[in-house]
């Protein structure tokens, strides 16, 4: 339940059921800290499956590889392989914006809730970052991680090719 005045943080029904401020500001503390919880646990999630695309990714440059060795004469399937290897590393693109989008609401949450305690670390952290705007100071991992999956689009994209050529031949 909000307050009509538009804060989605502030409760003030809720509140008014409190006896007294010091358990309203533990319980909102305790609040926060499963919600900073919660923030950890997606980006584990992420971590996961940056690191189970990466393996999957491998796994099909050495297949399109070896395929195209002609140890084994499946030349011919390899560029079936590489444009699976594009259709998964875009899929793994969209993946990365899909948490870039969900941390980014998480922590723009936790910097509200933060208004509400007596200090503000997230807060502060984003702004001796330069709110994420200078480079220097900062650079996003979003950014860096995004590039991984067109580097990856990139090789199985040659592989499609070359390998369409030799099974063409």
């Amino acid at each position: 339940m909000t307050d009509r005045d538009g804060d989605p943080l502030e409760n003030t029904q809720l509140q008014a059921q409190y006896n007294n401020h010091s358990q309203y500001q533990s319980d909102l503390f305790e609040q926060y800290k499963l919600y900073v919880a919660s923030a950890e646990k997606v980006s584990d999630r992420r971590q996961t499956s940056n690191s189970f695309f990466v393996t999957l990714n491998s796994v099909l440059v050495s297949m399109v590889a070896y395929m195209n060795s002609g140890i084994e004469g499946n030349v011919s399937f390899a560029w079936l392989v590489a444009l699976a290897g594009v259709i998964v590393s875009y899929m793994w693109f969209r993946i990365v914006k899909s948490y870039k989008g969900l941390n980014g609401g998480k922590f723009q949450l936790l910097i509200e809730l933060e208004k509400k305690l007596p200090v503000n670390l997230y807060q502060c952290e984003w702004e001796t970052l330069g709110r994420g705007e200078d480079s220097s100071k900062y650079l996003s991992f979003t950014k860096i991680e995004s590039i991984v999956p067109w580097v990856f689009i990139l090789l199985h994209s040659v592989s499609f090719f070359y390998s369409l050529s030799l099974s063409v031949n």
